[in-house]
């Protein structure tokens, strides 16, 4: 019997090692197939990924080493996701791996080389910061460098942030800035994130150095409660302000402005934005989750002195509708190039008509995109008692009157629509939207977007989905809407 025993376990060893050098055998085929592949093709393959993961299969043979100091376009992350959450431990430990790859890269790579990208997400703390700043202002003073780009960001998210942090990282940042001045006057694109400005260094100065900046991003940084940002810049094409406590953001000469995002401004009884010279501006974005004590905004007023905007999205983050619908009279010398719009995160089982004062007052516009959601796993954390105490609205429908109710649109072409559900409120949308639309070509519609917390939710808080989903259902809504061309809407389950 213990014959026997030892006989099956050595037969299964024996299988374990085949098994092993077989897979052993196949990843060695794998790494030869890899490198023999053209240089310019593998290293248009690693140029697609985390810098960090390209150095670690440059090693897997002699011939892939020399691509390391090829590589053109670098992206170095001490994280994911600047603000998200994290360990801290891991994090530094990362962040330092970032510094020393960093200087290792720059130092050795050939000048003759452009680099067309740098991107580097690192951790305000030092040494590594220094040890970045000071190896890409070498890099930019001895090599071609295209367009760089600092993310920095701190050891704590916000949330974990008091007011005296937020001061300490602004005065870290101006610490790193002086002493990596060139540094920065050579980047394309800067990320800050949990700073809270105020002396010698403030955002205005930043730019004065960062003469060549492209882009902007500002998120939860601000000079204190109800402050006043005011930016002038010759080169900034786009900017974004993720929250912050400003009470307006004045965008007074930016020339070659185009985009601009502001999501989560502060209450005020101002305007959020004031945009003074900004004659290339097309795109805005504006999120913000609204209570009853948030400001109406009226567009004719808002974008009085921006007639370019070509494509507006709204985010009203399931909540309050901060957007007044007013006239065509007023509104259509600010929209009349207005070619796409987004209204997201409209609330659930409220009437739709009132975004047809958009269609009343910009002419061009081509195409209008709709999202239809109660984000569940934000509004369970928002209780009735939470919803009482701070503010928030109960669901009620926007008062409109149609201005025109015979007018002909002549450009709009498409109309998607997120969250829809098979009832009056979408189908008696849809009809207004296609009488006035004579020349509408598609309509898709959508079922709910899924968010993954949501999904654990306890079913009974949410109302399921009643999306069509077989053949039958779907033509018993186009029979409502009246349509007989089936094929003029798109069911895109």
């Amino acid at each position: 019997m213990t014959k026997k025993r030892h006989h099956r376990r050595r037969n299964v060893n024996a299988t374990q090692k085949a098994t092993h050098n077989k897979d052993a055998a196949s990843s060695e085929e794998d790494t030869d197939r890899l490198t023999k592949l053209p240089n310019d093709l593998l290293l248009n393959i690693l140029e697609r990924v985390d810098t960090l993961d390209a150095i670690r299969a440059c090693i897997l043979s002699r011939q892939m080493m020399k691509l390391r100091t090829m590589l053109s376009q670098f992206f170095l992350s001490c994280s994911s996701i600047p603000g998200h959450h994290f360990n801290v431990s891991e994090f530094v430990r990362t962040n330092g791996v970032v510094a020393h790859v960093t200087d290792n890269i720059l130092s050795t790579r050939s000048p003759e080389i452009t680099i067309s990208r740098l991107k580097i997400r690192f951790l305000l703390v030092q040494p590594d910061c220094y040890t970045i700043g000071k190896s890409v202002a070498h890099a930019m003073a001895t090599q071609k460098v295209g367009a760089a780009e600092f993310q920095i960001v701190t050891d704590k998210t916000h949330l974990m942030c008091s007011p005296a942090d937020l001061l300490d990282h602004a005065k870290q940042l101006n610490d790193f800035f002086g002493a990596c001045r060139d540094a920065f006057a050579g980047l394309r694109r800067l990320w800050l994130c949990n700073m809270r400005f105020g002396g010698e260094l403030d955002i205005p100065n930043i730019l004065s150095t960062c003469k060549l900046l492209e882009s902007l991003r500002l998120t939860h940084c601000d000079s204190g409660m109800n402050s006043v940002l005011q930016l002038e810049h010759a080169q900034l094409t786009e900017l974004e302000v993720d929250y912050g406590k400003f009470e307006i953001v004045e965008l007074t000469c930016l020339p070659k402005l185009q985009r601009v995002s502001y999501k989560s401004w502060f209450y005020s009884e101002k305007d959020p934005l004031y945009f003074g010279f900004v004659p290339q501006l097309s795109k805005l974005r504006l999120a913000k989750t609204g209570s009853r004590s948030t400001r109406t905004l009226e567009l004719s007023q808002l974008l009085g002195n921006v007639p370019s905007i070509s494509d507006l999205h709204l985010d009203f983050e399931s909540e309050k509708i901060w957007v007044l619908p007013e006239s065509p009279e007023l509104l259509r010398p600010v929209l009349s190039k207005l070619q796409h719009v987004i209204l997201d995160k409209l609330p659930e089982e409220c009437d739709l008509a009132w975004t047809m004062f958009i269609l009343e007052a910009a002419p061009s516009l081509k195409e209008l995109c709709i999202t239809v959601w109660d984000h569940w796993c934000h509004m369970v954390m928002r209780d009735k008692e939470f919803r009482e105490r701070n503010g928030y609205c109960e669901k009620a429908d926007v008062e409109w009157k149609p201005h025109a109710p015979a007018f002909k649109h002549k450009n709009l072409v498409k109309l998607t629509i997120y969250g829809f559900q098979p009832d009056d409120i979408f189908v008696r949308f849809i009809r207004c939207v296609m009488e006035h639309a004579v020349h509408m070509a598609e309509i898709c519609l959508h079922d709910r977007k899924v968010c993954l917390r949501c999904g654990d939710l306890d079913p009974k808080m949410k109302c399921p989905s009643r999306y069509p989903r077989n053949a039958d259902e779907r033509m018993q809504i186009i029979e409502e809407l009246g349509m007989s061309l089936p094929g003029f809407v798109r069911f895109m389950s």
